[in-house]
C-alpha cells in the first residue's frame, strides 16, 4: 500500500524535505518546484497535506505564499519551526582554498553573508538550494560550491567542505501545514491554538481601527497581522492575521464580529495547534 503524499517547495534535499521527513515520516515527500506548484498539488488531491514555508526569523515573510493562500482553498491545520543551518558543500576531494563560487537561493546566500565575505567567494543565484547542490553533482568542478542543507549533500553525494555557516545561529523557518478538507479534525480539546484569517476592510474611514478595535477590547493577543496588495490593486489591501485561541471562544468570537462588521471579506483560513517551538 502506498503512502499518502505531502508537498513541498524545491527539490529532494531541501529544508522542505527535511520537515516532511521529521513531522510526517508516515508520508511521501514530494517535491515541487513553486509554491504554485505545491499548492495545486495539495488542492488537487495528489497530495493529502502540504508544508510551506511561510517566513524566516532573519529573512521575514515568504511573500508568494500570502498571495497564494486565500485563492488556494486550502486550510491550514498545523505550524512546524525548523531551525535552519546551511553547509558549504562541494564535489568529492575538492579543496576548500580551490573554491571561487557558491550557488544557492538568493534568500539562502543573505543568510551567510559574512562567511561568504570572508571567503571571498563569487554568489551565484539559484532557484533552490537543494537544487544548486543536485546541478554541482551533475556538473562537477572543483572551483564551484553550493550553500544547501546536510540532507542535500547526502543525497547527492557531496563532501561538506564547513558546516552551519548561517551567520545568526537561532534562523528558523516556519512551515504550516496545508490540506485541502474543507473541514479539517479540530485541534484537541485543550491544546493552545492559532486561529488564522484574511479580511478587507470597507472602504469608509478609520474602518482598519474599527475592525481591530475588537480584539483589543477583549484581550485577544493578536500575534500576526501582515497586508498584502491583492491583484496587483493599491485600492485592495487584504490583511493576513493570526491570533491565539478559537472562533467558539467567546472573546475571539465578539472581536471577529466586530472585525467582520467593518470587513467587506472576511475568511477563516485555519485553525490549528500552536507548536511547543513557540514555549
Amino acid at each position: 500500500m502506498s503512502k499518502p503524499r505531502i508537498a513541498f517547495q524545491g527539490e529532494l534535499g531541501a529544508n522542505g524535505h527535511e520537515v516532511c521527513l521529521t513531522h510526517f515520516p508516515d508520508h511521501e515527500p514530494t517535491p515541487c518546484p513553486s509554491f504554485e506548484d505545491a499548492f495545486d498539488a495539495i488542492a488537487s488531491g495528489d497530495c493529502e497535506l502540504g508544508a510551506i514555508a511561510v517566513e524566516n526569523s532573519i529573512q521575514g515573510r515568504v511573500t508568494d505564499v500570502h498571495h497564494l493562500m486565500p485563492a488556494s482553498g486550502l486550510r491550514i491545520i498545523g505550524e512546524r519551526f525548523k531551525p535552519i543551518h546551511f553547509q558549504l558543500m562541494a564535489n568529492k576531494g575538492a579543496r576548500l582554498e580551490d573554491i571561487k563560487s557558491v550557488a544557492s537561493m538568493p534568500i539562502a546566500l543573505g543568510q551567510c553573508r559574512k562567511t561568504l565575505r570572508r571567503l571571498g567567494l563569487r554568489e551565484e543565484a539559484a532557484g533552490d538550494t537543494a537544487g544548486a547542490a543536485r546541478q554541482l553533482a551533475e556538473h562537477p568542478d572543483p572551483s564551484r560550491s553550493a550553500l544547501a542543507p546536510a540532507l542535500a549533500a547526502q543525497i547527492y553525494g557531496l563532501d561538506i567542505l564547513l558546516r552551519d555557516i548561517e551567520d545568526k545561529h537561532n534562523n528558523t523557518t516556519r512551515f504550516l501545514v496545508m490540506t485541502a478538507d474543507k473541514s479539517p479534525p479540530r485541534p484537541p480539546e485543550g491544546a493552545a491554538c492559532i486561529t488564522a484569517f484574511v479580511f478587507r476592510v470597507k472602504n469608509m474611514p478609520a474602518a482598519l481601527y474599527k475592525a481591530l478595535g475588537g480584539f483589543a477590547t477583549n484581550g485577544v493577543n493578536m500575534t500576526k497581522l501582515e497586508s498584502y496588495m491583492e491583484n496587483a490593486s493599491f485600492a485592495a489591501t487584504f490583511f493576513y492575521v493570526e491570533v491565539d485561541g478559537r472562533p467558539e471562544d467567546p472573546p475571539l468570537a465578539r472581536a471577529i464580529e466586530e472585525l467582520a462588521f467593518f470587513s467587506e471579506r472576511f475568511e477563516i483560513l485555519g485553525v490549528f495547534p500552536a507548536d511547543p517551538f513557540r514555549g
